[in-house]
This record gives structure tokens, sequence and C-alpha cells, in this order.
């Protein structure tokens, strides 16, 4: 806390309120009393404007671009780390010792598999349903497998939820790919790495032997390390909000993969990838670039700008040079997608109408292209960001449970309905 205080002057009153320092970014204006005090709410549609919570876990400067997990900037982790070391970090505040980070790889390898009764949940759906339909489904049933892990009073408990959801939900994203080309679900593997253990389950089939390349594996854990957390965006408030009534981790984080499911949030490096396909070819960009300064077109540039970066997404950096190595490594480094993504970044970063409007290249602009690349389809981007977003959304949910000042959430609203007004009788109408 500052020694500022925030005056607030209604008519002919004056009210204060404390004005609050986190360790970096914007000061906030304490407004808890402010309906006590003034009988008055705020109005903040989209909460673009007001702090819900305060965390320790992620921090973004969008003017700056830059993103931080405890403090450790998103390129260094993305250049030095890996993962789980990444997973132990948003979890646990502080990086792992070389003990502590085999403890944990090791708790999360053994706890990959599936309740074998599970398997008879996929079965329950259409083959052609869509992986996020599937994943949301089986996380919310956790719960009804998963007893011993669903009291939150239980700090024990709490944390054997925690890695049960890191663990399994690779195998549940992998299984709803599994269950929607119609092949046989894969089993876990111990002797693999997180990411390529994902690869395998997703990607090999017991016909033939599967070697996951490296460079592919490499470039899978950097997707998940780059969506591993996002600080308060929509899904991670989804996940506080139904935790703040002390529902379950299971029943929490299926809200929070129902949320990231829409377009606006989740979908938007399939909707970057459907964008690159619907130009073809790098000739008809300018016709596309035409269209999107025509207001009355309706076409968006898809994979640019951010709601919160006014800069270079720093995860895009990452990307792009991850989009390159692994088109070079598949043998498809002429692939027409790329082409178009790198001549459209060039004109976006260098026209003066997508630079006043700094409509910088985000991570889902590049990210799409490397996952189908490796052969994912595009009804799986959102699935595998779920996946990578678990452990944020965890991490999150145990800082709000275990946080003294946690209150159910209860948003006000400025209501525009009708007045009170009597009832009458259908007859009389």
């Amino acid at each position: 806390m500052t020694d500022t205080i925030a005056k607030l002057t209604i008519g002919d009153k004056t009210f204060e309120f404390p004005v609050l320092s986190g360790s970096v970014g914007p000061d906030v204006i304490d407004i808890r009393s402010l309906y006590a005090k003034t009988g008055l709410f705020t109005y903040d549609p989209g909460f673009t404007s007001t702090a819900a919570t305060d965390s320790s876990i992620t921090y973004i400067d969008g003017d700056k671009g830059e993103l931080m997990y405890r403090g450790y900037p998103i390129d260094q982790l993305a250049e030095k780390s890996h993962y789980l070391e990444v997973c132990y970090l948003l979890l646990y505040g502080e990086l792992p010792t070389v003990a502590q980070l085999k403890d944990f790889e090791h708790r999360v390898t053994t706890h990959t598999m599936l309740h074998e009764q599970m398997h008879f949940l996929y079965r329950g759906f259409r083959r052609d349903a869509h992986p996020m339909a599937v994943v949301c489904g089986v996380v919310g049933a956790m719960a009804a497998f998963y007893h011993d892990s669903t009291d939150i009073t239980d700090p024990m408990q709490r944390e054997i939820a925690s890695i049960r959801l890191i663990a399994k939900m690779p195998t549940i994203v992998a299984m709803a790919y599994k269950y929607s080309v119609g092949q046989p679900f894969v089993y876990p593997r111990n002797d693999l790495d997180y990411a390529s253990n994902f690869l395998r389950m997703c990607f090999s089939v017991p016909a033939e032997e599967y070697v996951v390349n490296p460079v592919i594996a490499r470039a899978m854990d950097l997707i998940f390390t780059l969506h591993a957390d996002h600080e308060q965006n929509a899904s991670t408030s989804t996940v506080r909000l139904a935790g703040s009534s002390d529902a379950n981790p299971f029943a929490c984080i299926a809200a929070g993969v129902a949320c990231l499911w829409g377009p606006a949030h989740g979908g938007a490096n399939e909707a970057a990838l459907n964008m690159l396909k619907e130009i073809g070819t790098p000739d008809k960009i300018p016709e596309f670039i035409a269209k999107v300064k025509d207001k009355t077109s309706g076409i968006r540039l898809m994979g640019f700008g951010h709601r919160v970066y006014k800069n270079y997404d720093p995860r895009a950096k990452v990307m792009q040079a991850t989009a390159k190595e692994v088109l070079t490594t598949l043998g498809v480094e002429n692939n027409p997608l790329l082409q178009v993504a790198q001549q459209l970044e060039h004109i976006a970063l260098t026209d003066e109408y997508f630079v006043s409007r700094k409509l910088y290249p985000n991570v889902d602009f590049y990210s799409g292209i490397i996952l189908e690349a490796i052969g994912f389809p595009t009804s799986m981007f959102t699935a595998i960001f779920a996946l990578s977003r678990t452990v944020g959304w965890i991490a999150q949910w145990k800082e709000m449970i275990g946080d003294p000042q946690k209150k159910i959430g209860r948003p006000r609203q400025l209501y525009n309905g009708a007045p009170a007004r009597d009832y009458e009788p259908i007859k009389n109408r």
C-alpha cells in the first residue's frame, strides 16, 4: 500500500479510497468500500479497468510486450527451460532444484494413465464431436472417478488433484484425437518426456513403431510453455469464479476448458490458420490487405494484435523461429502457408495502417502453422491450448483457495429492465 489516497467527489461529498501498489505494474484504487460509503457501484464491462484479485503468478506489460512467470521473462524460460520445470515454477513459486524437479517429474509421469472405466465415456460421444466438447466432458467427469482429491479444504487433496490434472490432460486430449480419427487409444509410457509422450499417444499406432522426432518434441514443449499461463484472462477468471463457490478442482478446470473453447479466446490460432488458408498464395495478399482496410468488407486480420499487448507479443518471436525450424525438419519449408505468413507479417509490420494500430503478430499467428505441420487438424488446436493452460489454471485456483481474502464471486450490474410493477391476471390483459 502507498500513502496515496484517491478522492471521489459525488455532489457535495468527497470520499477517500486507499491506493494499493504491487511489485510492478499500475497502482490500483481499493474500492471495496465504495458501495458501503456511497451506495454506488462501478460500471466496467469486460473488466478492462478492474483488478479482481491480487496474484504473484504471472505479470504482463502490454505496452512493453513483456510476459513473466513468477518474475522470469518468457523468452528466457522458452530458451533455457522446459514445460515441467515451468509447471513447477508456476505451482510452487520458485524454480526447482535437481532433486525437486526429479521428484516432480516422477509424480507427473506416474499419474498419466486414466481410470480404465473413463474409456467408456469417449464411446458416448459421436465420432465427429469437437475435441473440446469431449475434453470438457471428460475433465468434468474426473470428479466422479477420483473422490480422494475433491476436498478443497485438504491441502494434500488439492496437491493430488493438481498433479493428476497436469499428468492426465495429455492423455485425455490424445484420446479425444484418437477417438475422432477412429484409431485405438494409445497408453502413455513412463520412459518418455511430457511432450514426446503426448506426440506418441496422438500419432503412434499398434501396427508399427513410432519414434518421436526431438525437434518436433521440443516445438511441442515450447507451445506448452508459451501457453502455460497468461494472467487474469477469460478462462482463468472463469476458473477462479467457479472456484470461488468451493467447487471441486475438476469442475473448475472443466469450466476453464469451456471458456477457452470460444473463438475469441482459445480458438484464435485456428482462426489465424484458416485465414492463411483462405489467402492461399502470396500473390493474393494485396487483395486481402485491401479488404482488411475496407471497414465495410467484414474481413479481419486474424493472429495480429492482442487485447493486452500493444507491442510485439513476446511469445510470437519464439514461435516464429520455431515454425521455421519445424517446417525445415519436416521438409516442408516451402509450405505456402509459411510464405503467406512471412509476407503478411512483413506488410503488417511496415504498412502505416497496421503500425499505427499496433497490429503486431501474436503467438496464435505461428502456433497454428506449427501444429498443422506436425499433423494436427485445426479442431485439435484449442484442445492443445487447454492442455498447455491447465497448469496455469491450477496455479491460479490454488492461489485463490489459499487467499484469506477469498470471497464468492458476485459481480454487480446496471439494471435496465422494467421497474417494479403489479401482476395483472391473464383475464384482464
